[in-house]
């Protein structure tokens, strides 16, 4: 059970890192890197489902600020936003994301 939990855990952590868009695999690799070795099997079926979205809806919740409320993954979009250090959201206010190393 433990070695699939590292799969899958590894299989996503890749996938975040390679999105086709630079600033998706910036916020979602860094973010995936720090958080994914501490996910619960639940935790992690959700980030897997969040990964996958396509680009486009994941850039407008978390690089323009566009509230994710009343989604499954609001509650996610809040914590990826919080550990780059941009603002919460919940609108279109065009926030430009800063690059951290």
């Amino acid at each position: 059970m433990e070695d699939e939990l590292n799969i899958r855990r590894r299989r996503v952590r890749w996938r975040a890192k390679h999105r086709g868009t630079k600033e998706m695999d910036v916020l979602l690799g860094r973010y995936a890197d720090s958080a994914v070795d501490e996910m619960s099997g639940a935790a992690l079926d959700e980030f897997e489902q969040f990964v996958a979205l396509a680009d486009p809806e994941l850039q407008r919740w978390l690089l323009h600020g566009v509230s994710a409320q009343g989604s499954q993954f609001a509650d996610l979009v809040g914590k990826v936003r919080l550990f780059h250090g941009l603002p919460a959201g919940g609108q279109d206010d065009n926030n430009e994301i800063e690059t951290r190393s």
